[in-house]
């Protein structure tokens, strides 16, 4: 599931939406398309672009000419994650299910800022659109490389949501920025300007869709494990190293994922206190640690393994300074 919060992708959010309404309906001007996609969002299913635009517009009550009067919010569910759904609605009813999907990642949206009378979708004012397809960009790989042209449709199945949501709150009084990407650490400041921590935000939508769908996530496939690879620190990959042990174990994917979260939130100062607050959250998880894993390499203790890659990994940084 990738989540991504812009001012803008493709039109200047400081002036009217005008501009990126009419981008976001460009799938509804294609030639001979049977039905149109209409906007959505908690209040109905079947809102006109110029609703959209008019009311988008209208909810800026004391934003000065510089402020942000709205945000993109874009949701793209993986191949894996629309197959899943297709396989189990439909073609048409998982457009209804990632509907519902995307008013519960708005709840989360409105519960980040953590401010006083905004706790769900209900409190922002927002409009969602459902687009089927993507199209490759002059920055794409494959255009650069020739095999393909800019503006040529990609392959597989390309559904996401592209939701418009205003600065302002619904009752037009309160202004939230997903663009304050405070965590939370000075609270006095954070009450008075708000808060939005985005790592959390996008994590949120993961946890929603798994539950909300009972899909059962790979370690590899979390958020948690590519943002730990991405931008953790030592320690946080060794830890993640272990878990990635446990799933060849063939332990519970839900609570090893529990644990991955964990991680990434930099709970643990170590793995021996990643094993140690696991309790009996997991039936036998310790045990497994300490055996041989003899998918990865015989004979070889989990915990002696990420060891020698905490070696390795210090000897190629140490290779690289030498140089």
């Amino acid at each position: 599931m990738y989540i991504n919060i812009t001012d803008s992708a493709t039109a200047n959010n400081k002036s009217s939406s005008r501009e990126l309404v009419h981008y976001l309906e460009k799938e509804n001007r294609i030639k001979d398309k049977l039905e149109p996609e209409f906007w959505f969002n908690h209040t109905g299913n079947r809102i006109e672009s110029y609703e959209v635009r008019h009311l988008i517009d209208s909810n800026i009550a004391k934003l000065c000419k510089a402020d942000a009067k709205f945000f993109l919010v874009n949701i793209s569910p993986s191949q894996k994650e629309l197959k899943y759904l297709e396989e189990g609605y439909g073609k048409k009813e998982m457009k209804k299910q990632l509907k519902k999907y995307a008013e519960k990642v708005m709840d989360e949206y409105a519960r980040n800022f953590k401010r006083e009378g905004i706790s769900s979708a209900k409190d922002l004012m927002w409009f969602g659109k459902i687009e089927n397809h993507r199209y490759y960009g002059h920055k794409d790989k494959e255009v650069l490389s020739g095999e393909r042209k800019r503006g040529e449709k990609k392959e597989g199945n390309q559904m996401h949501i592209q939701i418009i949501v205003s600065r302002k709150d619904a009752s037009n009084k309160i202004k939230l920025s997903p663009m304050n990407n405070s965590k939370g650490k000075n609270q006095a400041h954070s009450k008075k300007l708000g808060q939005f921590n985005r790592v959390a935000f996008k994590q949120s939508g993961e946890t929603t869709f798994d539950r909300l769908f009972g899909f059962d996530r790979g370690l590899k496939e979390t958020f948690a494990h590519a943002n730990v690879h991405k931008n953790g620190s030592t320690v946080q990959r060794e830890q993640m190293d272990i878990l990635e042990m446990s799933t060849n174990q063939h332990h519970n994917l839900k609570h090893v994922n529990e644990l991955a979260r964990d991680v990434a939130d930099g709970l643990f100062n170590s793995v021996a206190d990643m094993v140690k607050v696991t309790g009996q959250s997991i039936s036998g998880f310790i045990e497994a640690m300490l055996e041989p894993v003899q998918s990865i390499e015989p004979e070889v203790n989990p915990v002696e393994l990420a060891a020698r890659k905490k070696r390795k990994r210090q000897m190629q940084q140490n290779q690289g300074l030498g140089r």
